[in-house]
């Protein structure tokens, strides 16, 4: 693929939104916790497929992150998931970070790993129809974290993983969360978010990334999860808007906010007032800007679900009332 064609599917990535589908056998096992059902193989394919075959998906949904696991798994009619999805004219992409590690003796600072074979699993999931990879960073906000050792060292690894991305043909969506964990303020997080994304912004233009064929994935500015003064969605708007402009060069085709712990409706409601701003003075702020929500796209869904399967159809029914609200919210038009 050249250049001009990972722009391409970049931006027809970004055309909607993007459901991140990609949890973790951890992060899935929790979240069958919840519902009280044990997460297998299996089980995950089932809930994956109730959320890739939703009748209407295709309206507002324009990529699917996937876990390893799901990329070789098939539907029910054995079509690999990431075919089911290619199909409905859904770009799949495919989760390569690996664990975190904490950072010794700094605080709660960790890093994350994949690199080091990197190459050849892009190869493969290219092979298996993936045009998109996504890599997560993650920042704690504490008395000691995240450090200048931290923010510099990650920030490098996203580099690192966007060049190698683009040299396997596959489009970057490059993730430096800034954790909603933590009693922190609106300002902290705006100060910590602002500094890290100028930092890995300064490393990919460094590593010769071509930006204009990525996809940030940041977090909103927002208060800490148990900070009493929580802000309101107009300040959340306005503050990650400023950050933006401060540290996004215009190039970047688009960006695709997180969730990061936050309520589905409330998720959604920041997302629409930030581009009620944006489609205000859209030269100020020239990005488009959509989510890629993991929980705020399914939490409802899986609720609904419980494990039964004569819960699909309410499940899909319940999960594409609230993609069809986060793609209205990207457009501002909630």
């Amino acid at each position: 693929m050249s250049d001009n064609n990972l722009s391409s599917v970049a931006i027809n990535i970004l055309s909607k939104t993007i459901l991140a589908a990609d949890e973790s056998s951890g992060t899935i096992k929790k979240r069958f916790d919840s519902i009280g059902i044990e997460s297998t193989p299996e089980k995950n394919r089932e809930y994956r497929q109730l959320l890739f075959t939703s009748a209407g998906i295709e309206k507002y949904v324009s990529g699917v992150i996937l876990y390893d696991e799901t990329v070789y798994q098939k539907s029910d009619d054995n079509t690999p998931l990431p075919s089911l999805l290619a199909n409905n004219n859904i770009n799949p992409g495919i989760k390569v970070d690996r664990k975190t590690i904490s950072i010794p003796g700094y605080g709660e600072d960790t890093f994350t790993q994949g690199l080091d074979d990197l190459g050849e699993r892009l190869a493969e999931y290219l092979k298996n129809g993936c045009v998109f990879a996504k890599w997560r960073a993650l920042y704690t906000i504490s008395d000691e974290s995240p450090s200048k050792l931290s923010i510099n060292r990650n920030s490098q690894d996203l580099a690192l993983y966007a060049l190698i991305c683009q040299s396997a043909g596959i489009v970057p969506i490059v993730e430096p969360e800034i954790l909603m964990d933590g009693n922190h303020s609106l300002e902290k997080d705006k100060e910590i978010t602002e500094k890290a994304l100028a930092k890995v912004f300064e490393a990919l233009i460094d590593h010769k990334v071509d930006i204009k064929s990525i996809i940030l994935k940041p977090n909103m500015i927002t208060s800490g999860s148990e900070n009493k003064n929580q802000a309101s969605i107009k300040q959340v708007a306005q503050e990650t808007l400023d950050v933006l402009q401060k540290t996004v060069p215009a190039e970047v085709p688009g960006i695709a906010f997180l969730s990061g712990g936050q309520s589905p409706e409330l998720a959604t409601q920041h997302l629409n007032e930030i581009n009620k701003i944006k489609n205000q003075n859209v030269d100020k702020y020239p990005w488009r800007l959509t989510a890629s929500f993991g929980r705020a796209l399914q939490g409802e869904a899986i609720e609904a679900w419980g494990g039964k399967k004569e819960n699909t159809h309410k499940a899909q029914e319940v999960f594409i009332a609230r993609a069809k609200k986060v793609y209205s919210a990207s457009l501002g038009q909630l």
